[in-house]
C-alpha cells in the first residue's frame, strides 16, 4: 500500500461554528478568526494504492457551484483536487474507487461536475462508496442540516449507475489493510477509514477531530447534529489513538496534517505534528 496527500485547497467557516459552546477568547489562541470571525480550513483528501484499486477518500468541495455559494466560504490557495492528483502521476481517470466519508458539500461536491447542462462523475471510472444509513440521511435530510447536502452533489452519483453502498457495520473490510469506522455525533453513519501503513495504523478523522484545535473533549463544533454523542465518541477514540500511538490523518487543519496524541492531566493532549511522507 502507498498512501499520499490530495491537498484541494482552503476554505473559511465561522469559528463559533466550529467550536460551539468554547469561548472565542480560548479557542483563537490555535485558530485566529479574521475580521468576519471566519478561520481558515483545509479540504484534504488521500489517495490509497492499494493492489490493482486507487481509492481516493473525499474529494473536497469542487468547482460547480455558483459565485454567491463560494463566496460564503472564501475559497483560497493554489491547490487544486487535479492538481494534487498530477503531482502523484495520476489523473481522474486511473481513480477506482471514491470513498466519502459523508455527504456534506466540503467532502463530496468534487465528485460531481458541470459538463455544460449536465452534472456527471468527475471520475468515469470509480465506484462511488457510502453506506445505505447515511445515503438515506442525506437524500431525505432534516431542516437543520440541509444546507450541507446539497442534491446535485449526491444524486448525480446514483442516477450514473456507479453508487456502491459498503455494509453498516463497524469494521468492516473495504481492502486488504483499510477497514471502516462508524462515527454518528456529526452525522449519522460518518466513515472513518482506518489504514495499516507501514506498521502504524492511520485513521482518516475526517469530522470527529477536524484539527489539533479540537482536541479537548468539550471543543465539539455547532455543526455536529448529536454533540453528546461526538463527545462520546470523540473520548473514547482519542483513548484509544493515544493508547495504541495511532496517526491521525487530519482533514481540515490548514496547518497539521497528521498528529498523534497522549495522555497528560488535562486529558488528551496533541503529541507531535508532522507531514505523511515522513512515517
Amino acid at each position: 500500500m502507498n498512501l499520499h496527500t490530495i491537498e484541494t485547497g482552503l476554505f473559511k467557516l465561522d469559528g463559533g461554528a466550529m467550536f460551539g459552546v468554547v469561548p472565542k477568547s480560548i479557542w483563537q489562541k490555535s485558530n485566529p478568526a479574521d475580521g468576519n470571525n471566519m478561520c481558515t480550513w483545509a479540504m484534504r483528501c488521500l489517495l490509497v494504492e492499494d493492489g490493482d484499486r486507487l481509492i481516493l477518500i473525499d474529494t473536497g468541495i469542487g468547482d460547480k457551484q455558483e459565485e454567491k455559494f463560494f463566496s460564503h466560504f472564501y475559497l483560497h490557495g493554489e491547490d487544486t483536487l487535479e492538481k494534487s492528483l498530477a503531482l502523484q502521476g495520476f489523473g481522474k481517470d486511473d481513480i477506482t474507487d471514491v470513498f466519502l466519508t459523508h455527504l456534506h458539500f466540503d467532502h463530496c461536491g468534487g465528485a460531481i461536475i458541470r459538463d455544460q447542462e449536465k452534472l456527471i462523475p468527475a471520475f468515469k471510472n470509480a465506484n462511488y462508496w457510502s453506506n445505505e444509513k447515511h445515503w438515506d440521511w442525506a437524500v431525505y435530510p432534516n431542516d437543520r442540516e440541509k444546507a450541507s447536502f446539497l442534491k446535485e452533489n449526491i444524486l448525480p452519483i446514483q442516477e450514473s449507475g456507479q453508487l456502491k453502498f459498503v455494509e453498516d457495520k463497524e469494521g468492516v473490510q473495504f481492502s486488504n489493510d483499510f477497514q471502516i469506522r462508524f462515527a454518528f455525533g456529526h452525522t449519522d453513519a460518518m466513515m472513518l477509514p482506518q489504514l495499516t501503513y507501514k506498521d502504524r495504523t492511520i485513521i482518516y478523522a475526517a469530522d470527529l477531530l477536524p484539527s489539533t484545535g479540537h482536541l479537548p473533549l468539550p471543543y465539539v463544533m455547532s455543526y455536529d447534529m448529536f454533540p453528546l454523542q461526538t463527545l462520546k465518541e470523540k473520548k473514547s477514540f482519542l483513548e484509544e489513538a493515544a493508547a495504541n500511538d495511532y496517526v491521525l490523518y487530519l482533514e481540515h487543519d490548514s496547518l497539521n496534517e497528521c498528529c498523534t496524541v497522549q495522555q497528560t492531566e488535562k486529558g488528551i493532549r496533541l503529541k507531535d505534528t508532522f507531514k505523511l511522507r515522513d512515517l
